[in-house]
Formats: C-alpha cells, structure tokens, sequence
C-alpha cells in the first residue's frame, strides 16, 4: 500500500510539472501578426479631481479632520485657562470659554459666514484692469449675499440636480481661481471654527471678574462688528487686506491680533480683580495647564495645517505639499518657543516653571499661526526661539504697566500674533519672497486690523459696563464666581 500511495504521489507530481510547462509555453507564445499591427491606443489621463470641478477625496478628508481639531481646543483652552484660576471661579472658567461654542455657531449660520465669505461683496469698489490687462476683482469691505443667510443656498437644489452642499470651494487666487476639490460648506463649518475660539481667547484677559451675561452679550456683539469684517478684509479673495497682499496663512492678525488688542482695551475700562496683585493670585492646577497647552498643540496642526484649504491653484492639492510644510513649521515653532522661554525664565527667576513651559509652547504657536504655510523650516526655528523670547519679556513687563491681564492674553497672543504677523513679511518663500516690501505691507494690515477692533471693542466694552456691566461685585469676586454666577462648585471635598 505504501508502495502503491508513493507511486500515486510521483505520478500526480510528474503531471503537474507537465501541465505548468504546457501553461508556460502557451503564456509565451508570440500573437499573430494581424493582433501585432493593431497599434496600441493609450488610456486618457485622467483630470486631478480638484481641477474638474470634483471632489478631491484626500483634500476633503483631510479638512474634515482639521475642523474636528479646531474644534478640540476648545476644551484644551478651558483646561488650559482653567487651571490658572482659583479654585473657586473654574467652572466659572470653563463656562465663558466654552460658551462661545453655542453663541458663535448661531451667528455663523445666521449671518456670519455671509458678512466674512460672500462674494460678491455689498460693499466693493472697482480695482482697475491689471497689468495683464485683466479686470482685477472688487476691494471689498463687507460681503453679503442673501441666499447665505442661515446658509439656506446650501439646501436649494442647482440647476443640474446637484446638491448645494455639494458644491466645491474654489481656491484663494486673486483671479482666475480653480475649484479645489473641497466641498463650500465644509470650508464654512472649518471657519466657524475659528469665528468660535477667536473670543473664547480674549476672555482669559477678564478672568475671575467678569459678568456671565456681559460676556455672553459682548460675544455676539463682538463677533459680528469685529471678527467678521476683520475675516472678510483678510481672508476673502475681494478682501482689501487681501487685495493688498497681506500675509495671513491661518490667522496670526484675524485671530490673535484681535484677541490680544481687544483684550488690552477691555483692560483699560474694566476694574481690576479685588484685591490684586495678591498671593491669591495663582493657578489651582498646573497639571489641568499642562493638559490643556497638550491639547492645543495637537488641535494647532490642524488649526494651522488645515489653512492649506486657502492655496492658491499652483500649489493644489489642499493635502498636498503646502499642508505639509504647515505643519511641520507649526512643530517646530511650537517646540523651539517652549525651550527658548523655559530658558530665559531658567536664567531670570533660576528654576523653569512647568507654567512657563505651557505658556512658552503656546506663545510659539501663536507666532507661527500666519508663517505656517509661508516660511520654511529654518525659518520656522528662528520665529519660534524669537517668539518665546519676546513674549516672556511681554509677560515680565505686565507688573511695570500696570494692567490686570488675568491669563497674559495680551502678552502671549497680543505679542505674539502681531510679531508673527511681521516676521511672516521677512521670512516668507511662498508665494513671494520676504523682504522690506512685504514686511511694510504686513505692517499696514496689522495696524489697520488691530486697530479696527482695539477701537470697536473699547466702545463695545464701555456701552455694556455702563448699561448692564461687565463686571461683578467684589462680594460676588470673594464668593467665587462659580457660586455667584452659577450656583455651582467645581470641588466638595471633606
């Protein structure tokens, strides 16, 4: 039997070396001479998505994940802004930063997203034929298109049978600009996302004094007459910033430099804390600090990568290179300003704090916020090192000028934003060269757009104190604003 087994396997083996030599053989064969001279016809490259008017899939995901990363520093900056407060007024905290979130969102789809992104603009003047003999678009100062209000034109069928929501955004050229690949509304819901954190930031400056409903008021208020024609003059193609040709990858003027000047001029109406400058005075949880500056770092790469969306058409893919040098300069200028502060503190004050550490890494971010997608890595490195540096010093002056700047919105965001938003002017690459040119132009747009919201908040601020105030009672300060705003406490412990 064993015999007669092993034979039966030789024999299978054998016939299989045949059959695939047989199989080889006729693989192999030449084709007939008629099926030789059919030439071969070559298949029709296919259009990248984003220049035939389709969705680029990669692009399309790829700010999707970045408006979810936006939309997480929100709990970062409550975390962040929450362990520099006493324990009595966190809660307190937490609510005025992540209150901004309903507030916004509202006004964005109401009316927001029309007055910063419409086009064509209801407020324009003719720019003029270009040298190419071009008509060049509009300057304009506000947009509004009714068909945006509450976005209903999303929801309205074209004339194709496509849905509006479908819609792809077209890219950030001055003329001639291409669709990019990435769905409209999808670029409206990454920018409400910056409309959101935007005032969330200034309320550090105003932290364990402010009234709930002054600054529910003065959010609304603030959004709509500051950051929304600031949005418009910058980031919009018509925009006369824009048009200008002021650099602001992805928002060192439009959201740090407002933050910070309207910080500075609620400062120079509003009372100072009860009782400040006082021992009193000092973070309750470093650690919630530090998971919060964690938080943000990681929410920065898309806040900052993602601006890719606003590239022009020679630089498409919006996931393509630019997205990639943004973020690794947003890394790097991150991390280079929290070494650079945590040293000069070690220097000053002989022992690096871990609050310093958190507050330089933001400081870095800040900076490079408009430089991301302009500089290079190199570049990257000397804004981080420049910015934690400087912003320390910003920091170190507060005591000296005499302001009660709660969190050091103006020192860090104030100082940094502005110093990114000129630094971008020297060290830029793309898509011009940086230089005295540039930088005279950045500084034109940051004295305009601050300026703009240090006087529009000033009024703001000082209509609401005087009417239903903006602040609490010194009663109400030694309470703690958990208890007297909200009726809450953030700690029962025995």
């Amino acid at each position: 039997m064993v015999r007669q087994s092993l034979a039966a396997v030789i024999a299978t083996v054998c016939l299989m070396v045949c059959c695939s030599g047989t199989w080889a053989q006729v693989a192999v064969e030449e084709p007939p001479a008629a099926m030789a001279a059919i030439p071969a016809v070559a298949a029709p490259a296919a259009s990248p998505a984003h220049l035939a008017g389709t969705y680029d899939t990669g692009s399309t995901a790829w700010i999707l994940v970045s408006a979810a990363l936006v939309f997480f520093m929100m709990p970062g900056l409550a975390l962040f802004y929450g362990g520099m407060v006493q324990a009595k007024n966190v809660l307190n905290m937490f609510l005025l930063v992540m209150v901004c979130i309903p507030i916004v969102a509202i006004e964005w789809v109401a009316y927001g997203y029309n007055m910063a992104f419409a086009v064509p603009s209801a407020i324009a003047l003719d720019a003029g034929v270009g040298p190419d003999g071009k008509e060049l678009p509009k300057h304009s100062y506000l947009g509004w298109d009714p068909g945006l209000v509450f976005m209903k034109s999303f929801a309205e069928l074209g004339v194709d049978g496509q849905n509006a929501y479908e819609r792809i955004v077209t890219t950030g050229d001055t003329v001639e600009a291409a669709p990019n690949g990435v769905p409209e509304l999808l670029f409206a819901m990454y920018q409400m996302m910056f409309a959101i954190i935007t005032p969330a930031l200034i309320v550090g400056a105003v932290a364990e004094r402010v009234k709930f409903s002054a600054w529910c008021l003065f959010t609304v208020l603030w959004a709509t007459i500051v950051y929304n024609p600031v949005c418009h003059w910058v980031w919009n193609v018509n925009g006369w910033l824009f048009q200008k040709g002021v650099l602001d990858f992805a928002g060192g003027t439009v959201v740090h430099v407002l933050a910070g000047v309207s910080a500075l001029a609620l400062l120079l109406i509003l009372p100072k804390r009860r009782g400040y400058p006082g021992a009193q005075f000092v973070p309750h949880s470093v650690g919630w600090t530090l998971i919060g500056a964690a938080m943000l770092m990681v929410g920065w790469f898309g806040f900052n990568a993602g601006s890719a969306i606003a590239v022009g058409k020679d630089f498409l893919p919006v996931a393509g290179g630019v997205a990639v040098l943004a973020f690794a300069t947003t890394a790097i200028a991150g991390s280079a300003a929290s070494g650079a502060w945590m040293f000069v503190e070690w220097l000053k004050v002989g022992k690096p704090t871990a609050l310093g550490f958190a507050s330089g890494m933001v400081a870095g971010l800040v900076a490079i916020t408009p430089c991301a997608g302009h500089v290079s890595p190199l570049g990257a490195l000397l804004i981080g090192l420049i910015s934690g540096i400087v912003c320390f010093l910003a920091v170190q002056a507060k005591p000296m000028l005499g302001y009660d700047d709660s969190l050091d919105v103006v020192g860090v965001h104030g100082v940094g934003g502005a110093l990114g938003a000129l630094l971008v002017g020297l060290f830029c690459i793309r898509p011009v060269l940086g230089g005295t040119t540039q930088l005279w132009i950045q500084a034109q747009g940051l004295l305009w757009s601050g300026g703009y919201a240090f006087l529009c908040t000033l009024i703001l601020g000082y209509l609401i104190d005087k009417t239903i105030g903006f602040t609490v009672s010194h009663q109400a300060q030694a309470e703690g604003l958990d208890y007297s705003e909200h009726g809450e406490s953030a700690y029962h412990l025995t």
